[in-house]
């Protein structure tokens, strides 16, 4: 997301390269880039004027640390802003039990799929959660949420019979607790524009069942939109965080700057995908240095660490120890990685690559490479010196591909290989960890 932004930085890096100190004449161009991006990632008007106004005023007159270029300094400026803007430190979610929770928004912004991700998120950390269909104008959305809970093995109840969103909210109360359930989610109906049966309904349902959270699901494509919905829900229901949907489209993101510095409810969480997992804790700082360019090589640890077998990896790093690797293995580390997520997502927290566009091309070679190694035999992947050009011929006709495909993958194995030999792997290791990741268990 913001992916202008990043583009803007480092043309502001090179304008002031050289320059001994930080005028009012130099910040002045700098920032314009910066306030055209923001405008045209859909940042609110307000938002952006207040923000240039506050790193021009800690830019100007400094001296320049001499590690540092000025552009550097520009930018490290703009990042603690942006922090600012976005929150300090990631704001948890009440820790309570029993816990009730209600999910607000409007129609499309992606509360269903959203209340059933916060379910899996909060079983991880002990509850017991049950989902509770209050949308009673549309039987997709319970159906939906009856299903993704059967899925997920969550209790859920659903009165179809009745359009009495108190009543159903009540009744699940009771359902939850006689059932062992510790947090119960509230997922309200929505509509295409704030309006005033909407606003009564979800005021009568949290008057009724006194939510310990009110959480706002908001599409990040929403725009300057976002600032007039965010403030509607707030100044009708109380707020206490919202929920960024859909950031790993190609959204451009304002919509995340916009609705925390205007009505100062704490971002907590976003969903990157469609899947039940794509849902994380929101991180100012980790954000602030993904819409910079920095990537964010916590997050991508971290979720290497959710998804890999430690033995596995283990395992891995002492055959790289030895350079005994061999294809079976890179099949391995290519399916653990499809673990992870989508590419565009993992590659967009890698610092410096965040503007590295991954289309069907890259995409297609991921799978063309998966389905090379498939095509061999257990004997080939493990002994891939033996591939001689008519096992390649027969490999390139078993995987679809032709024989320079194959070829191909073969010598970026043999780079691997090379790369992670002992020495180099210890360096990349070290790397990453001063950039800030536990790299235990981290396979490749």
């Amino acid at each position: 997301m913001l992916e202008g932004l990043t583009d803007r930085m480092s043309q502001i890096a090179r304008r002031l390269s050289g320059m001994g100190r930080l005028d009012e004449t130099n910040i002045e161009a700098a920032l314009k880039e910066v306030r055209t991006a923001l405008l045209g990632s859909d940042v609110h008007f307000k938002v952006v004027r207040e923000f240039i106004e506050r790193v021009k005023e800690k830019c100007i007159g400094q001296e320049v640390v001499r590690s540092v270029t000025p552009g550097q300094q520009v930018v490290k400026v703009i990042h603690d802003e942006l922090v600012a803007l976005l929150g300090t430190g990631p704001v948890e979610i009440e820790a309570k039990k029993p816990l009730q929770i209600m999910m607000v928004g409007l129609h499309g912004s992606g509360k269903t799929t959203s209340s059933v991700k916060l379910a899996r998120f909060l079983s991880k950390k002990g509850y017991t959660p049950i989902l509770i269909a209050c949308d009673v104008y549309r039987p997709a959305a319970i159906d939906q949420l009856e299903i993704l809970a059967q899925q997920e093995g969550f209790l859920f109840y659903a009165d179809r019979t009745t359009k009495d969103v108190v009543e159903i909210g009540k009744k699940g109360l009771e359902s939850g607790r006689s059932g062992g359930a510790d947090v119960s989610i509230f997922d309200t109906a929505g509509r295409l524009q704030v309006d005033a049966a909407l606003i009564d309904e979800i005021q009568q349902l949290s008057a009724a069942v006194h939510p310990d959270e009110t959480l706002l699901v908001a599409d990040s494509a929403l725009g300057q939109e976002a600032v007039n919905v965010a403030g509607q829900f707030h100044e009708a229901v109380d707020l206490t965080g919202i929920v960024l949907t859909k950031l790993d489209g190609d959204a451009r993101g304002g919509a995340a700057l916009s609705m925390k510095a205007i009505t100062q409810v704490p971002l907590k969480f976003i969903g990157t995908g469609e899947k039940t997992d794509a849902f994380d804790t929101f991180y100012p700082e980790r954000m602030a240095s993904r819409i910079l360019g920095m990537g964010d090589v916590v997050s991508l640890v971290e979720k290497a660490q959710e998804t890999m077998d430690q033995k596995k990896a283990e395992r891995l790093e002492k055959k790289m120890r030895r350079a005994d690797l061999n294809l079976e293995d890179f099949l391995d580390q290519l399916k653990q990685l499809k673990k992870m997520g989508p590419l565009e997502s993992l590659v967009s927290m890698i610092p410096g690559m965040s503007s590295l566009q991954i289309g069907d091309a890259e995409k297609n070679r991921f799978k063309r490479t998966e389905a090379v190694i498939l095509s061999m035999t257990p004997k080939e992947r493990q002994n891939p010196q033996i591939l001689n050009g008519n096992r390649r011929v027969r490999i390139a006709k078993g995987s679809g591909v032709e024989v320079k495909d194959v070829n191909a993958v073969l010598k970026q194995f043999q780079q691997m290989r090379k790369m992670m030999k002992g020495s180099k792997l210890k360096k990349m290791k070290k790397a990453m960890e001063m950039m800030g990741g536990d790299m235990s268990g981290f396979p490749f």
